[in-house]
């Protein structure tokens, strides 16, 4: 597996594993109307604006094998004065999940966040069940509850009023423990 910064040439695969895993895991909390229409062009407008030009506050790790995308992290450093850094967006091909993708991805959030000496924290939706477990296993601690804003702003995406959970790492070198 090979592990590399993105590029702007990446933002179609990117929004298209972010557009699949959302499709797969967010069903219920956002609207089937937006998951089964626009969530790729949301997506993709996403993506090409993150990597078109990147800012130094932020980073986008992809994992991949062979010619295809495997997994990606997006952090935004700084992000929060109290947290840290944000994990924004940890997502792994859904074939290729339970392979150590996900930790080795997650480990270089928290590589680069023990660097700036900074905590690191992430939103979940209260929903996904696998994904709270994968971050409890790897040390993150739920210290928040929060009403989820609508992906870009649109209420209509929402499925009435679902929640999202804060991880926090205060120390997030301990997340490096299962990489």
């Amino acid at each position: 597996m090979n592990f590399r910064a993105a590029s702007a040439a990446d933002a179609e695969a990117v929004a298209a594993l972010h557009a699949d895993s959302w499709r797969r895991h967010y069903r219920g909390a956002y609207s089937d109307a937006f998951l089964d229409g626009d969530v790729y062009s949301d997506r993709l407008a996403v993506w090409t604006s993150r990597l078109a030009e990147p800012e130094g506050l932020s980073e986008t790790i992809l994992a991949e094998e062979g010619d295809g995308l495997v997994g990606f992290v997006h952090t935004i450093f700084e992000a929060d004065p109290r947290w840290g850094a944000l994990l924004d967006n940890l997502h792994v091909v859904y074939s290729d999940k339970r392979r150590g993708v996900g930790s080795r991805l997650l480990g270089f959030t928290a590589r680069a966040a023990v660097e700036r000496r900074t905590g690191m924290y992430l939103w979940v939706l209260e929903q996904n069940a696998d994904a709270r477990a994968f971050y409890e296993a790897r040390g993150g601690r739920c210290v928040e509850r929060a009403l989820v804003p609508p992906p870009s702003g649109d209420a209509s995406r929402l499925n009435g009023a679902p929640f999202g959970l804060r991880y926090a790492w205060s120390d997030p070198a301990v997340a490096l423990g299962s990489v």
